[in-house]
């Protein structure tokens, strides 16, 4: 791999954050960038980002759903980490320190174990399981006008932005994520629906497929990290002003505020 090409993308992408100025698709640019080197790029702005203080809060799975990954034109799955200024435990979203988000409704999983050694099933997942609650995802990009394949994603992080953790805690064991129902609301109209099931199944089996994805790149999924496990629906767009809500089955509710 290009080490020197690497450090220029990531640097780009660092810095696209900073400004809130998007950078044009690597993929356009440069038709020969693939995953591997993407996951380079998006491990080199996780070092400079632990380097400038902050702390690794988990990881996310994203493009789980089918309706997500014909929304973004890619066929499979990709991860990215989360960092606890990422965390909005009050629901409200800071707008202006984004650029072009858009919100997801999923479940997360809080792990009480570690996830490693690249064989993980969903019984692992269960048994490592802390609790599961509702979430939202706010994810950004920050690739211009989200023109991203699968590659620009990666490297930016998954499109990581912000998440919001609802309070209704289960033992996994304990439901059949597949059934969990949720609707979507912004403000009082219904803009997405879905089941746990369009998580590549099960949201467990998402679990179980990031932990084992990680361990080929030499990353454990930790105790006390967040997991979030995917989208249930499409992503719609996120404003100022707007209000979101989402209502699970079992569940309750969780709500972001876009300030």
């Amino acid at each position: 791999m290009d080490k020197k090409k690497i450090e220029i993308y990531a640097r780009e992408l660092f810095e696209a954050e900073r400004s809130r100025l998007a950078a044009a698709p690597f993929t356009e640019r440069d038709p020969l960038f693939g995953v591997d080197e993407a996951y380079q790029v998006q491990l080199a702005n996780v070092s400079r980002v632990l380097a400038m203080g902050q702390r690794i809060s988990g990881k996310k799975i994203g493009l789980t759903s089918l309706a997500m990954q014909e929304q973004l034109g890619v066929g499979e799955p990709d991860y990215g980490h989360l960092f606890e200024a990422m965390d909005c435990p009050d629901g409200f979203i800071n707008t202006g320190a984004l650029i072009q988000p858009k919100i997801e409704a999923e479940l997360a999983f809080v792990l009480k174990k570690d996830l490693r050694g690249g064989q993980i099933r969903v019984d692992d997942v269960d048994e490592a399981t802390d609790y599961v609650v509702g979430a939202f995802e706010i994810v950004d990009s920050r690739v211009a006008d989200w023109r991203i394949k699968l590659a620009d994603t990666v490297a930016d992080n998954a499109s990581s932005g912000r998440y919001i953790l609802g309070e209704t805690r289960i033992k996994p064991k304990s439901i059949d994520l597949a059934a969990v129902t949720m609707k979507l609301f912004q403000s009082s109209n219904l803009v997405g629906e879905g089941l746990g099931a369009a998580v590549l199944g099960d949201p467990r089996i998402a679990v179980a497929w990031l932990a084992n994805k990680l361990w080929s790149y030499g990353v454990a999924l930790e105790s006390g990290e967040v997991v979030l496990s995917g989208a249930f629906s499409a992503a719609p767009a996120a404003r100022k002003g707007d209000v979101f809500r989402a209502e699970f089955s079992n569940f309750g509710c969780v709500e972001a505020r876009f300030v």
